[in-house]
């Protein structure tokens, strides 16, 4: 697995599965020449797109991390913060 989680949520998951089923739907309505199915499968495919991004927003899809930083700001008081016990500890 990524380290990143890349993809591997309930969100990602069920927005993939749904265009998947969309692709297949718009796959055989090309062999069977159905241009209603075609456009069907289609919007099935935009429709898993839509199901994935809310659920997302919903909170399920990838957490930020809490590795990062959120702002110069903080990244710089941490790196103070850092070399000051490491000071304090060469110190003792």
């Amino acid at each position: 697995m990524a380290a990143a989680a890349h993809g591997h949520t309930p969100a990602a998951w069920t927005g993939v599965v749904i265009s998947f089923v969309g692709f297949g739907i718009a796959g055989v309505a090309m062999i069977l020449p159905s241009p209603l199915l075609v456009w069907a499968g289609l919007a099935v495919v935009v429709v898993g797109g839509i199901v994935g991004k809310a659920m997302a927003m919903a909170g399920m899809g990838k957490q930020a991390s809490s590795n990062v930083y959120k702002s110069v700001e903080e990244q710089t008081a941490a790196r103070k913060a850092a070399l000051e016990a490491r000071a304090a500890t060469v110190a003792a």
